[in-house]
């Protein structure tokens, strides 16, 4: 089995490598996916959040609203490290379930979005970095997802640095080409994942 921690700035195509990767045969790891699935209405994690927070970041349907949760942490280092610490532990529990169950022969890829920040580039056999210039990741996200420039920029600039990013690869995906040029990089890598496997 070969374990390979999958990451990329906001707006470099780290989702769509992700996706096609999982075309070619891998078992995804989907970080955010499991997030949201522990602190699901009645689970462990659920539970927890409400404990900690208070019934006011519960949607009206008994999910977590997420915004007002956000709305909460975010700038309060406190509270983003008692949420954290509820969540990072459930999410690494399930990661860890998820990749037994793959076969002894899997290439199991852990879409990470935060690796680099949370120190967790260790964890994994190999490190894949998807990695975009500014100036196209600024256009993605502004034209295909809807922010406003000022937004994207402060994303971006919340995340680890490309410089941090690239310091900790073992592959890098350049992702400034076209679709056709990402898939054909994506399947190249698929070989050299299926060698090391």
């Amino acid at each position: 089995m070969l374990s390979v921690g999958l990451t990329g700035g906001i707006g470099s195509g780290k989702s769509e490598v992700s996706r096609l990767l999982g075309e070619h045969g891998a078992v995804i790891v989907d970080a955010d996916r499991i997030a949201r699935e522990v602190v699901a209405p009645g689970t462990e994690g659920h539970a927890a959040v409400v404990a900690e927070f208070g019934e006011e970041v519960l949607a009206p349907d008994g999910t977590l609203d997420r915004p007002r949760l956000g709305a909460l942490v975010f700038g309060a280092p406190e509270r983003l490290k008692a949420l954290n610490a509820i969540v990072h532990p459930l999410v690494g529990a399930r990661s860890a379930e998820l990749q037994r169950a793959a076969g002894e022969d899997a290439v199991v890829v852990h879409d990470v979005p935060l690796l680099v920040e949370n120190g967790l580039g260790p964890l994994y056999d190999l490190v894949v970095v998807v990695d975009a210039s500014t100036e196209n990741r600024l256009d993605r996200l502004v034209r295909l997802r809807g922010m406003t420039e000022a937004d994207a920029r402060a994303r971006m600039a919340a995340q680890a640095t490309r410089e941090q990013r690239l310091a900790v690869a073992d592959v890098v995906i350049d992702n400034d080409g076209s679709p056709e040029q990402l898939r054909e990089r994506v399947a190249e890598l698929w070989r050299r994942l299926r060698e090391r496997a």
